[in-house]
């Protein structure tokens, strides 16, 4: 499966951007998706994760109650809708797929998309 995220940009702090992740093939269904996110000299940092019905849903603690993963799986997309966003959420953002269940673990993903830069300032 090909991930195209999109829909990253930049944003002041305290407002939302919506990303996208489009999946090519008609498996979309079958995979868990994840969302992931990277900033120079970090480690890539789990965000949030959606089981293949979209019925179970895992945040990190740092963007609880803030960021909101869901999935259409009739347009094979999934989204990450992102509120009260702060400087520290700027990163590029990576979705990814995997036939396993959700993980919060990025080396269980199978495929990942090019990633969508997000940039928070005040």
């Amino acid at each position: 499966v090909q991930l195209q995220a999109s829909g990253g940009g930049l944003v002041q702090t305290g407002g939302s951007l919506k990303l996208s992740c489009a999946a090519s093939g008609r498996t979309f269904s079958s995979y868990a998706m994840g969302w992931f996110r990277q900033t120079p000299g970090k480690e890539r940092e789990f965000v949030a994760a959606i089981s293949r019905s979209g019925g179970n849903t895992h945040s990190a603690d740092s963007v609880k109650g803030r960021f909101t993963i869901s999935r259409d799986n009739a347009k094979n997309t999934v989204y990450l809708q992102m509120n009260s966003l702060k400087d520290e959420d700027t990163a590029v953002y990576y979705c990814a797929a995997t036939k396993g269940p959700a993980a919060i673990i990025g080396r269980v993903y199978d495929y990942w998309g090019r990633g969508t830069l997000v940039t928070v300032s005040s």
